[in-house]
């Protein structure tokens, strides 16, 4: 026997009382320590975050700063107007989710039920326009066009609408001065998203909640200048939401005004003659597809030769910016970006790539001198050009016989271009040259003119074009080699031979490469507003410049004037010998080459012009027109997708843009009463003490007034007098038809 008394407890049982005991200690041990870390360690972060919970803040948006052409005319700027916005949080709280709100606004407003539902949906990856793709707690507009009744009888019934709003806000406008559009120049404004607000949130520009974002050309570009400062208003509330005092106020800072180097008027004459031309193509007959032009888009530029700066931009198909105000409709969002559409948002003066044709021949020409071959030397413009068992012809059989690089620039002789390239082939080793041995000039020269990167342009998204040479080859070739030599076939169809070929020796220059290079066809792609650097450096005496829309931004108050200064992009790797052999052959394309169909009774005495014609070939479609001319004061460049000819698509539309900028009459006669812009814009608009930028008044339609000053002089369908009008054998000799194609690029070796 024992003399401990019982106690009924096992030794089991007592383990598991001490170990009941210890958890316990442990879960009072863990609490106070997460006592001690919420109230003592990070006590005075949770205290901050909880009296943010009594304050609410009410949002002031900014106005935005306004866009401004170089004389002050508004290109963008606000209005007014009544939007009705609806507040999904507070239709969310609703049990039918605000289904039955939204139905009973959309019978005040005049629309269907289904239109305004889709309205406030939120965008992802399934959902199609419209809907908001901006912060789901941001109030979301349903109209901007709402009249003041409609208003009136949604704020006097507002226990039947909770969670819709009316009231007058700032909206953006494009007011299209004088029948301008400049919607691709402009771009068009969105509503921010989560993610740009948690991007943006450590920056120097945080977005707020109901900001409207850039999303294209300048308003994206200048974004942060013409944003502003939104304002901020901080309400102390009670647990019930009821205000008790204001904590702080932030008041709003307009954006800031950007004025351009564009001339509304420029603009305007711009965009008929681009578009007038396109119209004029497609009555036009393409005996090689038996069918008439598509001429399906299409881009012109108008650029001041010694500053770069942009006088005028504008792209087909194009398309009014103010759809987008407000939100976009499912019908106008499919029209912009549908299979369809031609896609109108491209600005195809920046993103539209295209071989150059015989422009690029101005490359091609400083390539040879810089290779030893005399600008005056002479070279045989012979009717066609042999290699091996292929042959290249010259327009319509044209023979020239021996000439120099600048007559053959004039009459655009291919053959002299693809014997020299030949040669330079050969020099260089042909197919398969010593590692490191190639000289490349000609494809160095391009890369010495700005091709092959972006001019750097001040609108989002410039593309590159391409620079074809041995780089490039070995890394498109690596890229597409499985797919070439899977399809390929050595008798196949033409695609098929190709692929054949360029399974085996695609990563080689090949003789045709060279040759088609020459003469700005086969893989080179540019784009027109580096047509335009390029023509401008030729037109100033060398100097690349980089193209500027943004000429200056004013502050909302008008104290603060910031001036975007030309910047150079270097110098053409050319001799002033050689430019100014260039320069007296381009004339000479106006007076007794290619284009001197298109410009007859021109007064070149008055106001030389000097051009370079080009029609480049796309295999599967129409040619591609091209027209690269300059003044001594602008660049003009213009391109037209399957149109035919350089001169014969473009070149009455160009010549009436110059007709329009120094005031030349159809007669030839000029008057500067007459003229938009006889030299460029040197001086800023006048800003006024109060901020507000001094603008003329803008007249009617510049386009109109100019082809009526063309009927003072009766012309035929090329633009020109009868009597002065050439043989079908003189003019237009910058065609080149089919008789190349893509199958030309495979040569002997």
């Amino acid at each position: 026997m024992t003399n401990i008394p019982e106690t009924g407890r096992t030794p089991r049982v007592q383990i598991r009382l001490v170990v009941i005991q210890i958890l316990v200690l442990s879960l009072l041990g863990t609490l106070g320590g997460r006592l001690w870390y919420l109230q003592i360690r990070e006590g005075a972060a949770y205290q901050k975050e909880a009296s943010g919970n009594h304050v609410q803040q009410v949002v002031d948006p900014a106005v935005r700063g306004d866009i401004l052409d170089a004389r002050g005319v508004p290109l963008a700027d606000n209005e007014t107007r009544l939007v009705v916005s609806a507040s999904r949080t507070d239709l969310l709280k609703q049990k039918d989710d605000g289904e039955a709100v939204l139905t009973k606004l959309a019978g005040v407003l005049g629309m269907k039920p289904a239109d305004v539902m889709r309205k406030v949906r939120l965008c992802d990856a399934e959902t199609p326009q419209p809907c908001w793709n901006g912060s789901p707690y941001q109030p979301i507009p349903i109209t901007d066009e709402a009249t003041a009744k409609q208003a009136l009888q949604i704020r006097e019934r507002a226990e039947d609408f909770p969670g819709i709003t009316a009231e007058p806000e700032a909206v953006r406008r494009y007011p299209g001065p004088g029948k301008s559009n400049t919607s691709q120049v402009l771009g068009y404004l969105s509503p921010v998203t989560d993610e740009e607000i948690q991007k943006a949130k450590d920056t120097d520009s945080p977005y707020l909640r109901s900001d409207m974002v850039g999303r294209s050309g300048l308003e994206r570009q200048y974004d942060k200048a013409l944003r502003g400062k939104a304002g901020v208003t901080r309400y102390e509330v009670d647990n019930l939401g009821r205000v008790i005092g204001k904590a702080r106020s932030d008041a709003a800072e307009s954006g800031s005004n950007l004025i351009t180097s564009i001339d509304s008027r420029v603009q305007r004459v711009a965009e008929y003659e681009l578009d007038k031309a396109m119209k004029v193509a497609r009555q036009q007959y393409d005996k090689i597809t038996g069918e008439n032009y598509k001429a399906d888009s299409g881009a012109v530029v108008v650029m001041e030769a010694k500053t770069g700066r942009v006088v005028a931009m504008a792209s087909a198909p194009t398309y009014d910016p103010n759809v987008w105000v407000g939100g976009i409709s499912a019908k106008d969002y499919k029209a912009l970006t549908g299979k369809n559409s031609e896609y109108p948002l491209l600005n195809r003066a920046i993103q539209g790539q295209a071989a150059p044709g015989s422009t690029f021949k101005v490359v091609s020409t400083a390539a040879a001198v810089e290779a030893g071959y005399p600008f005056d030397g002479r070279y045989p413009c012979t009717s066609s050009y042999s290699v091996g068992s292929q042959v290249f012809k010259n327009f319509e059989g044209e023979n020239f016989g021996p000439i120099s690089l600048g007559r053959a620039l004039e009459v655009s002789c291919d053959t002299v271009f693809y014997g020299l390239a030949d040669k330079e082939w050969k020099r260089d080793g042909g197919i398969n040259p010593e590692k490191g041995k190639p000289k490349d000039y000609f494809y160095k020269a391009a890369h010495q003119f700005g091709l092959g990167k972006e001019t750097g342009v001040d609108l989002p998204n410039e593309v590159t074009g391409r620079v074809p040479d041995r780089q490039w080859k070995q890394d498109y070739w690596k890229a597409n080699k499985d797919a070439w030599c899977k399809s390929g076939k050595k008798d196949g169809s033409y695609v098929e031979k190709i692929a054949y070929e360029n399974c085996l020796e695609g990563n080689k220059m090949r003789e045709g490469d060279s040759i088609n290079y020459s003469i700005g066809q086969g893989d080179t792609l540019v784009t027109p507003i580096q047509e335009a650097a390029i023509y401008g450096a030729v037109a100033n005496g060398g100097t690349l410049y980089q193209p500027t829309i943004g000429k200056a931004i004013v502050s909302a108050d008008g104290r603060t004037v910031t001036e975007i200064k030309p910047k150079k992009n270097g110098r053409l790797p050319v001799s002033q010998a050689t430019l100014k052999g260039m320069d007296e052959a381009f004339a000479g394309v106006i007076t007794r080459g290619t284009a001197a169909w298109k410009f007859g009774g021109w007064p070149q005495d008055k106001i030389p012009l000097h051009a370079k014609t080009g029609t480049a070939e796309v295999y599967g479609k129409q040619t591609t027109s091209w027209l690269a001319t300059y003044s001594k004061d602008y660049t003009v460049i213009m391109t037209i997708a399957q149109a035919g000819t350089g001169s014969g698509a473009s070149g009455e539309a160009v010549r009436n843009i110059y007709s329009a900028l120094y005031g030349v009459g159809g007669d030839g006669s000029v008057d500067k009463k007459r003229a938009l812009l006889p030299e460029p814009q040197k001086s800023l608009p006048k800003v006024r003490p109060d901020g507000t930028i001094a603008s003329p008044k803008v007249a009617g339609d510049p386009a109109k007034d100019v082809e009526a000053s063309q009927q003072d002089n009766p012309s035929n369908d090329d633009g020109q007098t009868p009597a002065t009008s050439p043989s079908p054998t003189t003019g237009n000799r910058d065609t080149r038809r089919r008789r190349r194609g893509r199958g030309s690029r495979r040569m002997p070796t």
